[in-house]
């Protein structure tokens, strides 16, 4: 399906979206619509027959548990609602711990990358094929952004790519800021990696900003596209005419005139390297067949013409051996616990650069706890930032921001914060008002801080 020049539609830019001229169709995260109720501005939008496609952040198919069937019905029904041509998630873990590993569930509220080996490619291809079989449209892949690289690596990321397109029909989302990302960041090639991957399956491009700040590259999303950015859109241009392209802004939202700056750069970059030749795919360097894992056989799959299901797969992923998946959920489950729970950093990882991921997981959780909860920023005024990175760095997230929130608020009061009576009884109300249930212990200790600040009113 041809999609053409897209935007990433945001509340906060809503306005700015509908204005702009020239837009094919959005993406809206998946995750902050209601399964049945639709903001105006994209029903103004699906009215003037603009395309919106649900983006997922949170299935984690690439984590060793199999999908969550709430999460799948949910992006299900999203999609459903949308009457959208197909779906998007990543290539990512974002928990980890749990049965599989007999320990406290960990939620890194963020995309962390798997490691290019068989072991994850399997469980990613079992867990794609899950996701695949519940959806009511074709799903598509992102690959993302990282500030580590895991050690014994066994392919390529364009390899990975390609095996995983190969295994289970899936559709691509290339990111070419993540691309850039990786080169900064990692050393990687983009153009090797879009010389390796099967770029005939790509569904749509993201474009987006970021900045390099101490020789690190972060994606902001909440910067301008750089030039090097729009360069790696133009290398994949010159391999393949992706049917959609889309800028994703998701913070420090400009004026609507900067958005239409930077989509007719893009239009430009794409016009440009179209002119510049024919097409060109390069074939793709094959894996050598004795490092190879064991390829299931091909088998029939549902049609391809994007009329049901998933699409096409050329061969059906055979089932996870035995271990596999308990040795995926030791290795993520030790990785994120150094990063948000402060355990040894597992073996041959850099310990700077999980330093400096720890701390952008730990400033992401606060900057969307305060959104989600712009209460505590102005209940605990310039005091908010610093006590939330203290309360993070030894307490890892175990739901999402909601009840992270609750459980920061908690935490405040327990030690006896904040300070000024007048926003500790702001606080205790707020927690009681949206707190719920607690666990005897914890709420017994949070009455008698309750108690101790309406005593000492």
């Amino acid at each position: 399906m041809e999609l053409g020049i897209g935007i990433g539609w945001r509340p906060e830019i809503a306005a700015e979206v509908e204005s702009l001229s020239g837009i094919d169709w959005v993406e809206a995260v998946a995750e902050n619509l209601c399964a049945d109720h639709l903001p105006d501005s994209l029903v103004r939008l699906r009215e003037r027959g603009v395309t919106v496609v649900p983006h997922g952040v949170a299935l984690g198919l690439g984590g060793a548990d199999r999908p969550d069937p709430d999460r799948l019905a949910g992006l299900a029904a999203r999609a459903e609602l949308l009457g959208a041509p197909l779906v998007t998630e990543h290539i990512a873990f974002v928990r980890a711990g749990g049965p599989l590993t007999a320990s406290p569930r960990l939620e890194a509220g963020h995309l962390l990358p798997v490691p290019r080996t068989w072991d994850a490619l399997d469980v990613l291809c079992e867990n794609v094929r899950i996701a695949q079989d519940s959806l009511p449209v074709p799903l598509a892949l992102e690959n993302i952004a990282a500030l580590i690289t895991w050690t014994g690596e066994e392919l390529t990321e364009g390899q990975f790519l390609a095996e995983l397109v190969e295994r289970t029909g899936v559709r691509l989302l290339i990111d070419v800021a993540n691309l850039h990302t990786n080169h900064v960041n990692l050393g990687q090639d983009p153009a090797k990696a879009l010389d390796e991957l099967p770029v005939e399956a790509i569904a749509y491009v993201h474009v987006a900003g970021g900045v390099e700040k101490n020789g690190v590259w972060h994606d902001t999303h909440a910067h301008p596209v750089s030039e090097p950015v729009l360069e790696v859109l133009a290398e994949l241009r010159s391999r393949v005419d992706p049917p959609g392209v889309l800028l994703e802004r998701d913070d420090a939202f400009p004026p609507g005139a900067e958005l239409a700056g930077e989509l007719d750069a893009i239009r430009a970059t794409l016009r440009k390297a179209a002119d510049a030749g024919p097409d060109r795919a390069a074939p793709r360097k094959a894996v050598p067949s004795a490092d190879r894992g064991p390829l299931s056989s091909p088998a029939p799959g549902p049609a391809s013409d994007g009329s049901a299901g998933t699409g096409a797969r050329t061969t059906a992923p055979a089932p996870v051996p035995a271990g596999t998946r308990d040795r995926t959920a030791v290795a993520q489950t030790a990785l994120l616990s150094a990063l948000v729970a402060g355990t040894p950093a597992p073996e041959g990882f850099d310990h700077r650069r999980l330093r400096v991921q720890s701390r952008a997981l730990a400033a992401k959780r606060a900057d969307v706890v305060a959104k989600v909860a712009p209460e505590l920023p102005e209940i605990l005024g310039d005091g908010y930032r610093a006590a939330f990175l203290a309360y993070a760095g030894s307490r890892p997230m175990s739901g999402g921001y909601r009840r992270d929130a609750l459980d920061f608020a908690e935490h405040v009061l327990i030690a006896g914060g904040p300070a000024d009576p007048v926003a500790r009884r702001r606080l205790t109300y707020w927690w009681q008002d949206r707190s719920g249930a607690r666990p005897p212990r914890r709420t017994t200790r949070l009455v008698r801080a309750a108690r101790a600040v309406l005593v000492g009113k």
